[in-house]
């Protein structure tokens, strides 16, 4: 594996217990796009800059990439890697199979492909996978969809046999952005579906109406039906499968190591990337209320970032740092890490890093800043090591390791 020399100034030093070096203000010095936005509380935004002291080196494990988007952990340390059109096993040496057969059609243009991908919890026994992907419906509209399917592992290389598709947003849009397609089962068996607002006219509204899966957070068992507990079941023109609304693009969620409580993470338009605590049945207000403004500079709607019955973010950025996969660093391989909550940043070219303290951000780092490519995902991986996806066409796949 080669080496990158992708930091740009970490701490020397491997902490065995976690201790945090405030190193002035915020990390971000830029000038905010949404000037007459200001935060509903201390520390919502632009949290001091908290360096957590541990050196690190950085290997690509993988070259070429074609889009990749998620990664999942198999049994034996083997992580399934989604492509453009396709998922590869990749070993932890870096050999790589070849594209695995019998994966559904897909709208490819632009922000379409396959895009995450997780495990049965009962894997080792069934083999069974989930992944999302943009579904090509009347064209040219489309829509994410999840699919099921058997990982089987013949002589000729892998394989998804007994494929049904479990989840299909609608209504389709003609759009091939804003996707959502981040993937996670919680700690009691649901499975979560983030999705966008496909990120058209006709389609923003739709993110708080509750008869349209646009720009929501579903919930669903693993073979597809609804939980009886959900917060819209039986309630007259809503969705069942909704869990929360309001959403404008939700690219990452995790699952908090020590409360088990779902966050996700969701891209803004100039302006205003959140990160949000999860709650059941709650609105998280776009686009009636955001902490950007329209790429063309015009005000969003009434201008307005707080509203009664909205839920607030716990943090946002603005300017944006594109934000894609997010995960909890859940090892004590790196103590210093240890409940950090990692970002892997598209626009901003980093790997962020926030202190956690309860439900509030205390701080921030930026690490992997340096000539760094888009980031799309980041993952914990079995030995401890943080896992991090490029993006793009020539994309890697980098192990971040400690250096003593």
């Amino acid at each position: 594996m080669r080496s990158l020399q992708l930091c740009l100034a970490v701490l020397a030093g491997f902490a065995t217990t976690p201790s945090f070096a405030q190193v002035g203000g915020s990390v971000e010095t830029v000038a905010r796009n949404a000037t007459n936005l200001e935060p509903a509380f201390a520390g919502q935004t632009r949290a001091p800059e908290l360096r957590a002291g541990v050196a690190f080196r950085s290997d690509v494990v993988v070259q070429g990439l074609d889009k990749p988007w998620g990664m999942a952990f198999l049994p034996d340390g083997r992580l399934l890697v989604t492509e453009r059109t396709t998922i590869r096993i990749v070993s932890p040496d870096g050999t790589m199979s070849g594209p695995t057969q019998g994966v559904p059609r897909v709208d490819q243009g632009d922000q379409g492909g396959i895009l995450d991908v997780v495990l049965d919890p009962d894997f080792a026994s069934n083999n069974l996978i989930y992944f999302t992907f943009s579904e090509p419906g009347e064209p040219p509209a489309t829509s994410t969809a999840v699919a099921r399917a058997r990982l089987i592992e013949p002589a000729g290389g892998p394989m998804l046999e007994d494929l049904t598709v479990l989840f299909s947003q609608s209504p389709k849009m003609d759009s091939r952005q804003h996707y959502g397609g981040r993937l996670l089962f919680d700690r009691e068996g649901f499975l979560f579906v983030t999705t966008g607002e496909r990120f058209v006219p006709v389609g923003r509204p739709q993110a708080q109406d509750l008869d349209s899966l646009l720009g929501k957070v579903v919930r669903i068992h693993p073979d597809g039906t609804v939980p009886a507990d959900n917060p819209f079941v039986g309630q007259p023109g809503a969705a069942p499968a909704i869990w929360s609304y309001g959403h404008r693009n939700v690219q990452g969620a995790a699952i908090h190591p020590v409360t088990g409580r779902l966050w996700t993470i969701e891209h803004g338009p100039r302006g205003g990337d959140e990160l949000n605590l999860m709650e059941r049945g709650a609105d998280y207000g776009w686009p009636t209320i955001s902490y950007g403004i329209e790429y063309t500079g015009a005000p969003i709607g009434g201008s307005i970032s707080q509203h009664e019955g909205m839920v607030q973010p716990r943090y946002y950025w603005d300017p944006v740092i594109a934000p894609s996969g997010m995960t909890f660093y859940d090892s004590d391989v790196i103590p210093a890490w240890r409940n950090s909550l990692f970002i892997a940043a598209l626009r901003g070219r980093h790997l962020a890093r926030l202190t956690m303290e309860g439900d509030r951000v205390a701080g921030e780092e930026r690490l992997l800043i340096e000539g760094n490519p888009r980031l799309r995902d980041v993952q914990v991986g079995p030995d401890g090591a943080l896992w991090v996806l490029t993006d793009g066409t020539d994309a890697s796949l980098i192990k971040l390791t400690p250096t003593p």
